[in-house]
Order: C-alpha cells, then structure tokens, then sequence
C-alpha cells in the first residue's frame, strides 16, 4: 500500500529580495545559471580562437623572420649588396615590425570581457557560496552521509553518468572547512578538513592547499571540541612538514601543557566524571529531541506504520458523494494514514497543466519576507536556515515575516491570472467538497539546495489568536498539496508527532484536515519538509480556510470531534 505513497509538502518557501540573489533556494533558478555559464564558456572559446589566430599570425612571422635573419647575419655585406634585401630591410623596420606592434597589442578580450561583465551581476554571491556549503552540511547530518560518499558524488539515489561530475576537489573540501570555521562549527570544520587531507595524502593535486595548511585548521577544531592528544598529534605532523611553523610551535607547548594538567586532573577525578559521563549519556538516549525524530524520519527511521495499521489503509476509487464531475470517472485515492487521516490522490493534475503552473510561477519565485516582532518592518526571520526564506505569520504579530526554517522560493498565483490556475482550483473544490473561495491563493514552490521544512503547524494555534487575521477568512481547516516532480532521493514529509513519513510523487496531491470538526487545532498534524538530497522538487498548495465551509464540513460538540 505504502509502495503508491507519496510524501506532502509545500510550506518550505523561500522568496528572494530584488537585491540578494539567494539562488541556492530554488533548483529552478539554479538551472539558468547552467544556462549562463554554458553561454559563456562559448564566449569563452571565441576569445581562446581569436587569440589562437593572432598568435599563429605573429608566430608565422617570426618564423619567417627567423629565418631569413640566419641567412642574412652569415654574409651581411653579400645580403645587403642586393638592392632588393636593402630596400626589403628599409621596408620592414619601417613598416612592418609597426605593423607587429599593433597586432600584438590588438586586445582580442574586449567581446568576452565585456559579457562577462553584464552576466557577472547575475552570479552568486559570497552569500549564496556560504549558503549552499550550509546546505551540503545539512544533507550530511540529516541522511548521516560520510563526507567521502559526498566527495565521490556517490550518493543515495545517484547515477554514475552524474556522480562523474559531481565530485568535490581537494580545494572544494577545504573550503566547506573553511565556512564551517567561519561559523565557529569545530565540528563539520574536523570532518571537511580530514577529507582535504585524505585526498591530499592520496596523491590529489591542490590548486591552493597544501597539508600544513589543512592540518593547522584540524588541529584547533579538534582542540576546540576538547580532543587535547588529537590536536597535539594534528600539530606535531605540521611541524614534520613545516618546522618553521610559528602558530605551530606555541600550540605545541600549549597543548603539551593542557595535556600534562588534565592527566593529573583525571586521575582524581576518574571515577566520578566516568559516573557523569554515563549520565550523560542515559539522559541523551532518552531524551530524543523533535530535531532528532524528524532527522531519523526523513532517514526511513522510526516511522510508526504497524502491520495493524497498514490494515486500516485502503486504495478506492472516489466520487465525492457522487459528484457530478465523478461519477464516471472516479479519481484514485490511496489513504496515507489513519488518524489523522491523511488521503492522497493519484494522476489527479496531467503533466501538461503542471508544467504550466511551474511555467508561470517561476519568473515570478523569490524569497518570503515577514514582519519584525519588533520594528514591523519587512525583512528576512533567521530561524534556522541560513539563506532561506518563506512567508510564514509571525506568532506575536500575526503578519507575514521570512522565515529561514524554509529553503525554497516560491510564487502566488491567483485564479484570475491563467484558465489552468483556475482549472486547479475548481478540481480541489470538486474532489475535497470544500469552498476554495476563501482559500488562499495557488502557492508554488521550488526547493533549492538541501531544501526544507522544519517542523511546523499549519494553522494558527491559540497563543496567536491574530494570524490570519488580515485575511478575515478564519482558520486554516486544510492543506492541499501537489506534487509537481518526482525526487531522487531526499524530500520526504514526516509527521514528528504520529511518526508518519510520505514520500513525492509526482501529479498527486494530498489532502488532511488541520483542525477538528469543533475548529480546534488538531496537533498531531505537525510536520516537516526533509531534505532534498537529490532531484529537483516542485510543489503547489492550497491552504482553505474555515469561512465558507459552514455547511460543507459541520462543527463539532466535543473539542477533538
């Protein structure tokens, strides 16, 4: 049954401002930058002709040159004493080596710099470098991926035709090193720098790095992570290489010294930091955090789908209470899970209107902005992800801030705006039987590097009584989403609370209720977007709210009914 599912999500949005790039957020617009670079690589090859075609002129001539002056120079007065070499020398110092002088300074470049220059305003920036190296380290922590698997492109999912051209040099480790030490992350700076330094002791040419250098950052990573002997033998392999090393030299008798005082630290304190440390340890493996479910989750771990379950899940075909639009042609509905019950529809949406919604959000995909808690003014909210932005409702002000627990960028499209916007939006309204009026408008998003959602609610819990509240359509009662591309690997939506994970799948959409029938919030519907690991994901919800749905889906008495 769970061999149809698919996996839900939108949420992850990331928009991107008019004056920061961002484009690690969106697989979409990362693939015009292929397209850029493919330009100019073209460009780049008229210019290596040109100059290839002026070198060959001037070598051409030096070769004749050369030889006729070896001629020359063996009898000068006999050379000379023909009137036609005199003039012909006349001519050439006169005329001809001018004329070399201005084909050598002739700046064949001016066609190629001058594009590079207009595209150049269009590349990444510093920013979006950072952000994508962030990103790797999340896929690498989520999936629990070594980094030589990341280095060797050999990933889940992945080809041998792409890992050929996705794998990571001696210089690109190190500078994933570099921006984990930048963020004061010893951690991820250890396992990047000791990859630069396996591939360096495998005999990998380095453009920019050499062994000492690397060694220097892994010693003080280690050192700051409280692995004393390890930093002590990163440093004292430095100074084989470089005995010189002043940085090294003082670190040496550092931690040396460091050393020498927690041994003697130790041994009175053996016994009673051996008890902490056991403590310690029960206390992590019992505590499992929210982060850790949702990571274990996205990796295939601890999902709760019991055989007793899975018994309760059933393929139908679905007409809605015999709606019109389906009483001869059913739609196919596969039930996720139970309670909540979490419903998915097959082959709901074709392939051609899908590539026309995508066709129309993407000019339009930019990063979600949302309001300070503090200032009211518009700007990006650092919540978790780095460069990542999305429209969320801020708890205490109940507006639209950027929330950075989102990696993607994404666009709204309202009914008005195309017949297949609209075309989608009277599906949704036939196949779940509630008013899309009061919805708000179709969201598309495109996940970018790593993209995600961490865990989050739907609708507006009661400590933010004001959240949709400058829609004046009431809660959010229901999430729809489409999946508009399959993914690779990667990119499941996982339930923390019921320990549910939903895969994509592309052209069908799924559907749950996020409130109770009474309106209260049901909170067994929080969820998370996973990682992309590889692929590119495309999704379009729908959130619908509770106005209009009076007679459609009737309250409740009890609280949970």
């Amino acid at each position: 049954m769970m061999a149809l599912c698919g996996w839900w999500l939108i949420h992850f949005l990331v928009f991107t401002s008019c004056s920061a790039h961002d484009f690690f957020t969106s697989i979409g617009h990362m693939t015009d930058l292929l397209f850029t670079e493919k330009d100019l690589v073209t460009s780049l090859k008229d210019y290596i002709r040109a100059e290839e075609s002026k070198l060959e002129q001037i070598k051409k001539w030096a070769d004749k040159l050369d030889v006729l002056s070896a001629a020359a120079t063996q009898d000068p007065e006999g050379f000379l004493g023909h009137p036609v070499n005199a003039f012909k020398l006349m001519k050439r110092l006169n005329t001809e080596w001018g004329e070399l002088e201005s084909l050598v300074l002739t700046d064949v470049s001016d066609v190629f710099i001058s594009n590079l220059t207009i595209q150049r305003q269009y590349f990444p920036n510093d920013d979006d470098q950072t952000g994508a190296a962030k990103a790797l380290m999340r896929l690498q922590d989520t999936y629990q991926l070594d980094t030589n698997a990341i280095s060797t492109g050999e990933l889940p999912g992945s080809s041998s035709t792409s890992s050929a051209w996705s794998t990571l040099t001696v210089d690109d480790c190190y500078d994933l090193g570099k921006v984990a030490y930048s963020e004061a992350d010893y951690y991820h700076t250890e396992l990047w720098m000791a990859q630069a330094l396996r591939q360096l002791d495998q005999g990998e040419p380095s453009r920019a790095v050499d062994a000492a250098t690397v060694l220097d950052y892994l010693s003080y990573s280690v050192y700051q992570q409280g692995e004393l002997e390890r930093a002590l033998e990163f440093t004292k392999r430095l100074l084989d290489l470089d005995p010189t090393h002043q940085r090294a030299n003082g670190n040496l008798k550092y931690f040396e010294y460091q050393l020498a005082k927690q041994k003697k630290v130790e041994k009175v304190e053996e016994k009673e930091e051996e008890t902490k440390v056991r403590q310690r340890r029960e206390s992590k493996d019992d505590y499992l955090t929210e982060r850790k479910k949702y990571e274990q989750l996205c990796r295939g771990q601890g999902i709760k789908l019991t055989p007793r379950r899975q018994s309760r899940l059933f393929c139908r075909y679905y007409d809605n209470n015999r709606h019109p639009r389906y009483v001869i042609g059913p739609v196919k509905q596969e039930d996720e899970w139970d309670s909540p019950h979490i419903v998915r529809y097959h082959n709901i949406v074709s392939e051609k209107d899908m590539e026309k919604v995508k066709e129309l959000a993407k000019p339009r995909l930019r990063r979600a902005t949302i309001s300070n808690p503090v200032t009211g003014v518009l700007e990006t909210a650092h919540y978790r992800i780095s460069k990542r932005r999305a429209t969320v409702h801020d708890p205490q002000t109940g507006k639209l801030t950027t929330a950075h627990y989102r990696v993607s960028k994404s666009a709204w499209l309202g009914a008005y705006e195309h017949p297949v916007v609209d075309k989608i939006n009277q599906l949704i309204e036939d196949v779940t039987g509630l008013n899309v009026k009061t919805a708000e408008d179709l969201q598309v998003a495109n996940y970018g590097l790593g993209g995600q959602y961490e865990p989050h609610f739907d609708f507006g819990r009661k400590d933010e009584p004001d959240a949709f509240e400058e829609l004046g359509t009431g809660n959010r009662i229901a999430t729809w989403l489409l999946y508009m591309t399959d993914v690779q690997a990667g990119g499941a939506t996982v339930f923390t609370d019921i320990g549910a994970a939903v895969k994509p799948k592309k052209g069908t959409a799924v559907f749950w209720y996020n409130l109770y029938p009474s309106g209260e919030g049901d909170y067994r519907t929080r969820h998370a977007a996973c990682p992309v690991l590889l692929g590119n994901k495309w999704v379009s919800n729908k959130w619908i709210h509770e106005r209009g749905q009076e007679f459609r889906r009737r309250c409740g008495l009890n609280e949970t009914d």
